[in-house]
């Protein structure tokens, strides 16, 4: 698989028109981005994500939150299914080997488990306290995520409660990619924060990938 960029911006729905959204992260630079509409309908998230696709540049990859079906329709990159979805397995075996699944984890034993499957990522969080959802799992702080890191051989995709401060930290503590919704978008100029946000990424794995030198093999 090609290696994922360091920023997965969220387009979620609760704050505003998904396609819009998509459409301000593409411009602001973002080249991962997840279409998250909890609320939509197969028929309108289906419309959504052809949408967004239809104005994506070829070097950005759409991934589908939850829907395998809307995924498999549209032509979209991949899915990203949490523990109550339906198994990545099942997923893998819709999708083939050519799209992304992602996988959401919230402890130490879920990534165990999850870095035996066949995803392409594997998704830690919360990593710190996050008001995006409303019933959020346990914190898992970055020593958690720290441990997590070291235990998996899959790319780890952090999420939950992620400042553009505290993105280094997340980066030295094991993480490859950083997901991203509320300090994108809940913010004026989100092509700007955007583009803020690959500036710091990009120099925080360049320092790290300095230090450390062969550390990630997948990018």
């Amino acid at each position: 698989m090609t290696p994922l960029p360091r920023l997965y911006a969220i387009a979620d729905a609760s704050f505003g028109d998904p396609v819009e959204i998509a459409r301000t992260l593409i411009r602001g630079g973002a080249r991962l981005i997840q279409v998250r509409n909890k609320n939509a309908g197969v028929r309108v998230l289906l419309e959504q994500v052809e949408r967004i696709l239809a104005i994506a540049p070829s070097d950005v990859r759409i991934i589908v939150n939850d829907r395998i079906d809307v995924a498999l329709l549209s032509g979209a990159a991949g899915v990203h299914v949490g523990q109550t979805d339906l198994h990545p397995g099942a997923a893998r075996k819709i999708l083939g080997t050519d799209r992304i699944v992602g996988f959401s984890t919230h402890n130490l034993d879920q990534a165990r488990e999850a870095d035996q499957l066949e995803v392409d990522y594997i998704a830690v969080g919360p990593i710190f306290r996050t008001l995006t959802k409303a019933n959020p799992d346990p914190v898992i702080g970055l020593e958690g995520l720290r441990a997590i890191a070291s235990a998996a051989h899959r790319p780890i995709v952090a999420i939950g409660g992620i400042t553009l401060e505290k993105a280094s930290s997340v980066l030295e503590a094991g993480a490859h990619t950083i997901a991203v919704v509320r300090d994108l978008l809940d913010c004026p100029d989100v092509e700007a924060r955007t583009r803020k946000w690959m500036e710091v990424l990009h120099a925080a794995a360049k320092r790290r990938e300095e230090n450390s030198p062969g550390r990630e093999p997948w990018g």
